[in-house]
């Protein structure tokens, strides 16, 4: 490998061809290994239950059926609450939660970023300083806060603490940070106000940054059984029911595969849609001045 240097300070990387070859065959290795559970869940929801109990297991279905889907709908069809309003608590929560976290959190982070003011350093050591803390230690806090509010129970206990994940703030901040401030400063002098800075100027230029939210928050969300928040049947998540159906023993193996893969398969094609957003959020360049 060389590097070659120009004018300017300016650096450029040339490679022979047989390194390019040797990290291409390295990031297939590593992609293979990565790719293998999403295989085997894929199977397994195809395999029949004698299959299911192999040693040792096979990574692909030999005798694929699809008898493990009608065995899931019927076991739903049976519960006491219908299984579309598992649906429906499950699809608010998580659009309730990721839309008002993204807002909240851009709406937060902007004058964080781009303003001056005393106490504002404070606020965002408090913010890096919450990342460091899992959801184990602040569960207590939360259940008190929730109870007095009076939301135990309710969507709410779910959604609103949703809208205080940390790393969203932060991630925003550091994403209208890379803005230039000529750019907020020239749209004033036309006239533009702070809000609509903020709506067609930041938010915009941002799109990569609230994207990966929304994939972090609709995949937390979207697996969130109600926790010690939610104790009413007609207020669970379909995580909450799919959980109960597995419990059911082994006999229920097939119909256990079937649920992992309809769990998983939605927030994977959220991925495959907004995955050119999220590349460019982990991109090391950005805009400056």
């Amino acid at each position: 490998m060389t590097l070659n240097f120009r004018w300017g300070g300016e650096r450029r990387i040339n490679r022979s061809w047989q390194v390019d070859v040797l990290l291409f065959l390295l990031l297939g290795l590593f992609g293979a290994f990565m790719v293998i559970p999403l295989i085997y869940v894929i199977n397994n929801a195809f395999k029949p239950l004698d299959e299911l109990f192999l040693f040792p297991p096979t990574l692909f279905v030999r005798n694929p059926t699809f008898n493990n889907f009608p065995d899931l709908f019927h076991l739903m069809a049976k519960s006491w609450v219908p299984f579309s309003r598992y649906i429906f608590n499950t699809v608010f929560i998580t659009l309730a939660g990721t839309v008002g976290h993204v807002l909240l959190a851009s709406a937060a982070a902007y004058p964080l970023a781009k303003y001056k003011f005393i106490g504002s350093g404070t606020l965002f050591s408090i913010v890096v300083l919450s990342l460091m803390f899992s959801p184990q230690v602040t569960a207590i806090p939360n259940y008190m806060t929730m109870s007095w509010l009076g939301w135990i129970d309710t969507y709410w206990a779910v959604i609103v603490p949703a809208f205080a994940f940390p790393l969203g703030l932060y991630l925003m901040k550091q994403f209208i940070e890379q803005i230039p401030i000529a750019l907020i400063e020239s749209a004033k002098i036309d006239g533009a106000s702070e809000y609509r800075v903020f709506w067609k100027i930041v938010m915009p230029l941002v799109k990569p940054a609230w994207f990966t939210l929304i994939i972090l928050l609709f995949q937390m969300l979207w697996a969130t059984d109600g926790g010690n928040f939610i104790y009413s049947e007609e207020l669970k998540t379909m995580h909450y029911a799919m959980g109960q159906i597995i419990l059911g023993g082994i006999a229920r193996a097939g119909v256990a595969a079937a649920v992992a893969l309809l769990l998983m398969i939605v927030p994977m094609v959220l991925f495959i849609i907004t995955q050119s957003q999220i590349i460019q959020t982990m991109a090391t360049s950005g805009m400056k001045e």
